[in-house]
């Protein structure tokens, strides 16, 4: 009995020694040993960054033209990676092996394992829901919450830009080191123009995450930053008008641009052919990229800012404007129109000024612009036909052509008016003359302008002498002013009295018989336009361009457009009546004429001409 009681007691005791010895060892590890404190530290607690909303953008009436849809993307950091089971992984996020190993091998090539790498991309909310829980069985594995962009007008794809995740060169070129591999950026138009604007601010919090790298609660730190949403714009786009413009245009190649010329204010920005937005978002974006970058017709191709163009008789209005006030000629001034040196048509024979823009009589202009350059005006008298061509060269300047706009619309290209030096490398052995350039006094010959340009010269008219820089901002929410370019003047240094005549002549184009844009005419509506025509002529069998620019009303004007139909043929026959219907729209919000409407949406030009 004492034996058995013996052995219980030296049982027990052997018992309460290992337990105390065990507590004396955890004690040591955890509350005494700062190496091994500071390794559970490093295990449990780890930075969440929380991606902030991003802004979203609205017409000037506030119709939103792009709105977020929240998405998830799955991303690994390849150093966390434990015991992982390929096969269910696989399966649960529906991505294939061999997708997967990409991913790895990069990181691994690029000795970058300990950075966050995509593994599956525009997970919606429905599906994350499904899998959120499983996720937390791999460890390294987890979800960003991010937002892709909508359009639900499905309007202004070249004009708003679209969103897609940073490459290496915008990375690269990220000095602020905002971005990380997987973040997203704009890619063109607003979204681009306006990224750091539209982006926010990232947040970031402690969090504490269990030997699977499962987040088990957050941690209180005071370097934990709440997210801050980007800034809503409000744009100068007209949605309405813009979804009508793109109507019109279906079809057809070319491009549609509408300005208040009393702010530079771009209403409608359209180029033809277009496409749905929507096709570049979330995982079909690859696919819709693919498939739009292979079609013949270009629509990635913004005609309306990279298009450039002969500007064809549209031209005459500033040979026009720079003649009067510079005394080379004065509104009775006639010139005989003379076939025999340069083509011309429409009954007419001897004009003045205001009838030579009616009929657009190429005899007069060229004449005009010939005194311009061999004989000089009455304060500057050249030696010869180089000094008088740099002079009209940097005049023409004025006119915002040769240039590129300070802007927000990305991508503009310069055109060319040419100078003496164009001409001394165009005609490298010969000594030129007027009789080889003159076909620039017509708006043809070496002269390339973009459509914006046209636009603008058509405000120019409209405000007899200045305009604003065109722009796509109006204003940012809770940001910063516009910039001044966007609200200071440009003078072209012309004196308004001088307007009138071409204002005057723009009227008789349009609301006269025997103008060449009467199909351009709203005065039964009690709407003034002022416009002028222009066929740009090709190479025969390809069709001209028809080109139109024009202004109304002609008192207070509150919108200037131009218009150019490639391989449409004459500018009064399609670019004027498309005009016709886009003020009509804008001034009054309804179309009286649907024959007219149903004429342009069956006319077809797309052809195989051109580019």
């Amino acid at each position: 009995m004492n034996s058995l009681q013996n052995r219980r007691y030296a049982i027990l005791g052997l018992i309460f020694f290992i337990i105390i010895t065990f507590a004396v060892k955890l004690f040591t590890l955890q509350i005494t040993n700062d190496k091994w404190v500071e390794r559970a530290t490093s295990l449990t607690e780890n930075e969440l960054v929380i991606q902030p909303s991003r802004g979203e953008i609205y017409d000037r009436n506030g119709r939103i033209l792009v709105a977020n849809t929240p998405i998830y993307d799955i991303r690994v950091i390849p150093e966390r990676i434990q015991n992982l089971d390929t096969l269910r992984l696989l399966e649960l996020l529906e991505i294939k092996k061999e997708a997967l190993g990409k991913v790895l091998d990069r990181a691994r090539s690029r000795r970058e394992m300990f950075n966050p790498h995509t593994v599956a991309k525009h997970v919606d909310q429905a599906d994350y829901f499904n899998i959120s829980e499983e996720l937390s069985d791999f460890p390294g594995f987890f979800a960003v919450r991010r937002t892709l962009r909508n359009y639900p007008d499905s309007t202004a794809a070249l004009v708003l830009g679209n969103f897609g995740e940073i490459n290496r060169k915008e990375l690269n070129a990220d000095s602020g080191s905002f971005y990380q591999l997987g973040d997203y950026v704009g890619k063109g138009g607003l979204e681009k123009s306006y990224e750091k604007l539209l982006r926010g601010v990232k947040g970031k919090q402690a969090i504490y995450v269990n030997n699977f790298n499962k987040v088990v609660g957050k941690a209180n730190s005071r370097d934990n930053i709440e997210p801050l949403a980007g800034n809503d714009l409000i744009s100068t786009l007209d949605s309405e008008l813009q979804a009508f413009g793109e109507k019109l245009m279906v079809n057809k190649r070319g491009s549609i641009i509408a300005i208040e010329p009393s702010t530079g204010e771009i209403l409608a920005l359209v180029s033809a052919p277009t496409y749905d937005p929507n096709s570049l978002v979330g995982r079909k974006r690859s696919a819709g990229y693919s498939k739009l970058s292979k079609d013949t017709l270009k629509p990635l191709f913004n005609r309306a800012l990279n298009g450039l163009y002969r500007p064809g008789s549209i031209f005459k209005m500033i040979q026009s404007l720079i003649a009067l006030e510079e005394g080379i000629i004065t509104p009775q001034t006639r010139v005989r129109c003379n076939r025999g040196i340069i083509g011309c048509h429409g009954p007419h024979t001897n004009d003045n000024l205001e009838n030579a823009i009616k009929h657009s009589c190429n005899p007069y202009f060229r004449q005009v612009m010939r005194k311009m350059v061999l004989q000089g005006t009455q304060d500057n008298q050249f030696t010869d036909l180089k000094s008088g061509v740099q002079w009209w060269h940097e005049r023409i300047k004025r006119f915002g052509l040769h240039t590129r706009f300070t802007s927000d619309v990305p991508n503009i290209k310069r055109g060319t008016v040419p100078d003496t030096a164009f001409y001394n490398r165009w005609y490298p052995n010969a000594t030129w003359t007027y009789s080889m350039i003159y076909s620039v006094s017509i708006g043809e010959g070496e002269l390339q302008v973009n459509p914006l340009q046209m636009a603008n010269l058509s405000a120019i008219i409209a405000n007899k002498g200045w305009y604003i820089t065109p722009h796509l901002l109006k204003k940012v929410i809770d940001g910063p002013e516009l910039p001044e370019d966007f609200t200071k003047k440009q003078d072209v240094d012309v004196k308004p009295k001088h307007f009138e005549v071409v204002r005057n002549a723009m009227e008789r184009v349009i609301n006269e018989p025997g103008g060449t844009a009467v199909s351009a005419d709203l005065s039964h509506l009690g709407i003034t336009v002022c416009g002028k025509t222009g066929t740009v002529q090709n190479e025969s069998p390809i069709e001209d361009h028809s080109v139109f620019i024009c202004f109304a009303p002609k008192e207070d004007p509150k919108i200037a457009l131009a218009v150019y139909v490639e391989n449409a043929g004459f500018g009064g026959t399609w670019a004027a009546p498309i005009s016709a219907l886009m003020i009509e729209k804008y001034l009054t919000r309804e179309i009286s004429d649907n024959l007219k409407v149903k004429r342009i949406l069956e006319a077809d030009f797309r052809g195989i001409y051109g580019n």
